[in-house]
This record gives C-alpha cells, sequence and structure tokens, in this order.
C-alpha cells in the first residue's frame, strides 16, 4: 500500500525538476549579464569616451535586453508567453523597483547611518544585491512569465487516476 499517490510523487519530482531548471539558468543569465554590463561600460567609459552616466545607461539596457531574452527563451521557456511589449515593460519596471531598492539601501546605509566605510557600504550594496535578486525572480514568475503551458503530471485536472 503507497501512501502518496504515483501521480502526486510524479508532480512533486516535475515541479521540482522545473524549480531546479528556473533557478540554474536564471544564475547563469545572471552571471552572463553582470560581466555583460560591465564590459560594455567599460569599452563605453574607458575605450570610446562616452560619459559615465550614459554608459552606465547604455550598458544596463544592454544587459537588461540580453537578460530579458536569455530568461523568456531559457530560465523561464516553460511558462505561457504573452506579447514582448507587455513583458518587456514588466521586466524592465522590476528591474527599476530593483535599482531603487539597491540605491536606497546604500543611500540609506551612507547618509542617515553616517557610514563611510568602503567595506561598509560595499556589504550594503551586496545585500541589496541578493535582495533585489530575490524579489527579480519572483517577480519574473509572478508578473512578467506567468504560469507553465501545460500542469504537471499529477496537478489538479490532469492525470487524476489515483494508483494503489
Amino acid at each position: 500500500m503507497r501512501l502518496v499517490p504515483e501521480s502526486v510523487l510524479r508532480g512533486v519530482h516535475t515541479s521540482t525538476r522545473l524549480l531546479v531548471k528556473e533557478l540554474g539558468a536564471f544564475g547563469v543569465v545572471g552571471a552572463v549579464c553582470f560581466v555583460l554590463q560591465i564590459a560594455c561600460f567599460q569599452l563605453l567609459y574607458a575605450h570610446l569616451g562616452v560619459g559615465a552616466v550614459r554608459s552606465n545607461l547604455i550598458a544596463t539596457v544592454v544587459s537588461m535586453t540580453v537578460a530579458y531574452v536569455g530568461h523568456r527563451y531559457w530560465s523561464f521557456s516553460h511558462r505561457t508567453r504573452s506579447s514582448v511589449r507587455r513583458e518587456y515593460v514588466l521586466f524592465a519596471a522590476i528591474n527599476g523597483v530593483t535599482l531603487l531598492l539597491g540605491l536606497g539601501v546604500v543611500a540609506l546605509v551612507r547618509y542617515p547611518l553616517g557610514q563611510d566605510s568602503a567595506l561598509v557600504l560595499q556589504i550594503a550594496n551586496i545585500g541589496s544585491i541578493v535582495l533585489g535578486t530575490v524579489i527579480r525572480y519572483l517577480g519574473y514568475r509572478r508578473w512578467v512569465f506567468t504560469a507553465p503551458d501545460v500542469a504537471p503530471p499529477g496537478a489538479p485536472g490532469r492525470d487524476t487516476a489515483v494508483t494503489h
């Protein structure tokens, strides 16, 4: 006698496999885009003479666009797709919110708390990056790349036969 129906076990296995795939791809895309943003900034600012703010803006837009494509076609490829315009606007909005959050954390630590140590500010920066990454992942799953196209085996409404 089984305590858990086979269809439920298959559903859990499929859900876990999809989550691991999403998280792994999310990390790889993020790492690649991080390096891309730094490289673009360096090229534009140090080698082509573009101003610092404009270089950062261009590098951010390029990196964010590559991240969107990577997440749409790899990290969250198994999820329902809507229009590129809708997804990209939401993707950019989530990135904008997390950018403001990061700036806010560093500003809070620097000014009201009066910290000017590079180490303390870098710790605040890294903390804001970690928090922003979690928010982006959850936001992308919730609002940009919505529910899966097909319910995993064992999900309600699919493969509901119980095996004993």
